[in-house]
Order: structure tokens, then sequence, then C-alpha cells
């Protein structure tokens, strides 16, 4: 028989928290987590084993690099290569979808208490 892959509602996924910096896993794509995660104010200086992929569904983000500043729009992506050091932030709430590797931590190799433990959602 065949699958019929689930339609997953972004906004309402997102309608479905608060919290900032705690992403939530909605599905998996060839061994990457995806996510959806809410933030305002700044992270931690991190770096992960793998890529990252942010992209901005709301709001406005800024990636800050030791050698520079990205700003992402909604509609917007980025791609941080792997072992590339970088912060994000946000001046007002921001909402993106972010692909890590399964089961990474969103604070990559900085731990400390910003490191959220992995929450399921979906399909919304």
């Amino acid at each position: 028989a065949g699958v019929i892959p689930p339609v997953h509602a972004l906004a309402a996924l997102l309608a479905g928290f608060q919290e900032h910096w705690s992403p939530r896993t909605f599905g998996r794509l060839n061994g990457n987590d995806l996510r959806l995660v809410k933030f305002a104010g700044e992270f931690v200086w991190h770096r992960h084993a793998c890529d990252e992929l942010f992209l901005v569904l709301s709001g406005r983000m800024r990636i800050r690099f030791r050698d520079g500043v990205r700003t992402l729009e909604p509609g917007q992506a980025c791609i941080i290569p792997a072992g590339c050091e970088h912060i994000t932030e946000a001046d007002q709430e921001c909402h993106a979808l972010v692909m890590d590797a399964e089961g990474e931590p969103n604070t990559g190799d900085a731990g400390g208490d910003r490191t959220a433990p992995p929450q399921e959602i979906g399909p919304g």
C-alpha cells in the first residue's frame, strides 16, 4: 500500500507553544531534524559538527559570525557550514525553521542551560 505523508501546518504548530529558544521537531529529512523555534534576544556562541539551516518564517533575525553578520527577513535562509562559530539574535520575536543533524543539541558544542531537551510536535 502507498504512503500518504502528512501536511505540516507550520503556523498552527508555532501557535502551539510560546517558549523561546526551545525548538520543536516536526519531522525528519535524510538524517536531519526539522525544527520550529521562536526566539528573541541573544543566544550563545556555538558551532555544530554538521551544516545548519535557518529559514525565517516571521520576524527578523541576525546571525553573527566572528567575521561579520547576516540579517534574515521572512522567506530568507542561511546555511551555516559545519564548524562555523555563530550566535543568533533577534530584537523582537522571530519564528524560524531550523534543520540540524538528528539529535544535535540546539547549543551545539557550547552546552549549558540554554540546551533544550528534544521535543516533538506535529503534524499540526
